[in-house]
């Protein structure tokens, strides 16, 4: 049996490579594609619901697929720990799945599992990321995630040290972690989690150069997966075991 996907942002540069995938994929067709102004009721009909829409609506896709019993599979960026907590009971309450993706690339999940693994025997930790000038949400989907997991794996030693916090050019904590983000031409995406001690430092960089090669991977892997969940789901990692314990 095919599944059938209402990929809403199907237009977008993330939705266009969802939709290629999804066209290569065996048992998997879009069946419905919508734009960011379509009405939500046209994903009626479908087994599951891809959002690459945009922060603004994304929550809207997700009550919308929860509220017709669909799982949902969530590709768009700026979605938080305290934003899923405002979904989580929605989705427990119905039964159904919510399947959160802040970056498809496997290396982008290896480079913040390192991170996070290491993150415990250093006391300063910042983010750097990078995205061309169009991206609408800053900081990153990516950072917020990596700094939520630093900040988890942190658990014990307690927050990581980031003098001068109040100072805008501080940057945005997120788990007390300071991210700075950069929107500029000539960048697809790029991340720098530094990790700083006495003496001495640690840098875990991750680059995307071709999006459509780097995503893929992980899409391929999150769509079945995605179709059967149950309750929320954050992150690539829950897909794969890449052997790295915080």
């Amino acid at each position: 049996m095919t599944t059938r996907v209402a990929l809403v942002g199907g237009t977008g540069k993330l939705g266009q490579i969802i939709h290629a995938v999804i066209d290569d994929l065996e048992g998997f067709e879009v069946s419905r594609v919508l734009t960011s102004s379509s009405d939500l009721s046209e994903i009626d009909g479908a087994d599951l619901v891809v959002d690459a829409s945009t922060p603004q609506i994304s929550i809207d896709v997700v009550r919308a697929a929860v509220e017709r019993g669909m799982n949902v599979l969530v590709a768009t960026s700026g979605w938080s720990a305290e934003r899923i907590a405002l979904v989580r009971p929605l989705v427990e309450a119905a039964g159904t799945g919510a399947v959160f993706i802040p970056n498809f690339s496997l290396g982008s999940v290896l480079g913040t599992a390192l991170a996070a693994a290491a993150a415990p025997f250093f006391g300063s930790a910042e983010i750097v990321e990078a995205h061309h000038e169009s991206k609408i949400d800053s900081p990153s989907g990516t950072a917020v995630r990596t700094a939520e997991l630093i900040a988890a794996a942190r658990a014990e030693q307690g927050p990581v040290s980031a003098p001068h916090a109040d100072q805008r050019a501080r940057g945005q904590q997120v788990g007390s972690v300071p991210i700075h983000s950069l929107r500029r031409p000539g960048v697809v995406a790029k991340q720098e989690v530094i990790l700083s001690g006495p003496g001495e430092s640690l840098t875990f960089t991750h680059d995307t150069v071709e999006p459509a090669k780097a995503y893929a991977p992980g899409i391929r892997l999150a769509l079945p997966f995605a179709l059967h969940a149950e309750g929320v789901v954050v992150g690539l990692e829950n897909m794969i075991d890449i052997g790295i314990r915080s």
